[in-house]
């Protein structure tokens, strides 16, 4: 994802028609790049007025203005990345959403300041729905092993702000969310319990103008893959263990004491085929 492009959409307040246009923008700006204006917005499954709107909102004279901006900042895209088959294309853009997460990391201070507010949390619930909810699980699974009480929140319904209550009743102080496309309405109405609750908000998402960003103390975005039918969550998921590892780098004391614990047990029981 290119600084830029994110820099140009996160500096105007956007309605949520024109959020979708700012996540195609975002996320695919060097295919945006060299679109018409009914082309976008049949890809953001908007009208063509409001990608009109869209650009007048950020301070360009119409939409020919805003995508000769985008032609400047992003150029050509490369022989290379024209290359091969479909698939190939698709794991191309996989390595490049990981090489702008990469980039990305060279300020560490967003994932420094999402770690400790996580590690300080007794317990930490962490939501994930629906396409999301395997990452959740996920970052539980490892969680569990350096932090004392991690709960995964993976479903919806009534029970999701019941649960979120009773985690912060137990003195819990923040929450990790994951919203991934498509973003469940119960995902956006559980982070906004959460903010009621008091707790505070670590987002992973793929887009800095997707619908729970607002919500968030912290944002973390990593991009989605979106050449396939189903989308890919290379980049997210080696953002999750990146967080995981800052974590970790809070206590490293504490976290080899419970990952000994841990190997010592799972010895006694015979846990793993050697």
């Amino acid at each position: 994802m290119n600084d830029a492009v994110r820099e140009l959409v996160q500096s105007t307040r956007l309605t949520p028609t024109q959020r979708r246009i700012a996540r195609e923008l975002v996320n695919r700006a060097d295919e945006v790049a060299y679109l018409s204006a009914a082309e976008l917005a049949e890809l953001a499954q908007v009208s063509q007025p409001s990608v009109t709107r869209f650009a007048i909102a950020l301070g360009f004279d119409g939409y020919p203005a805003l995508k000769r901006k985008l032609r400047e900042v992003v150029g050509r895209p490369t022989d290379r990345e024209q290359d091969g088959n479909d698939l190939q294309r698709a794991v191309r853009d996989e390595m490049a959403n990981l090489n702008r997460l990469a980039d990305s990391l060279a300020d560490e201070r967003a994932i420094q300041a999402a770690a400790a507010l996580l590690a300080a949390s007794r317990p930490l619930p962490v939501l994930g729905l629906r396409a999301a909810a395997p990452l959740a699980r996920y970052f539980g699974y490892f969680a569990a092993k350096i932090h004392p009480e991690v709960r995964v929140i993976d479903d919806g319904g009534s029970l999701l702000p019941e649960r979120l209550e009773q985690a912060a009743g137990s003195g819990a102080k923040a929450v990790l969310g994951f919203a991934l496309p498509r973003y469940p309405r119960e995902l956006v109405d559980g982070l906004s319990e959460a903010r009621t609750l008091g707790l505070g908000i670590v987002l992973i998402t793929d887009s800095p103008v997707s619908p729970a960003a607002e919500l968030a103390d912290v944002t973390l975005v990593a991009s989605v893959g979106s050449q396939l039918v189903f989308d890919m969550h290379t980049a997210p998921m080696v953002l999750t263990m990146v967080l995981l590892q800052a974590m970790s780098d809070i206590d490293p004391s504490a976290t080899q004491r419970r990952l000994e614990n841990f190997e010592l047990s799972a010895a006694r029981r015979h846990l793993f085929v050697e």
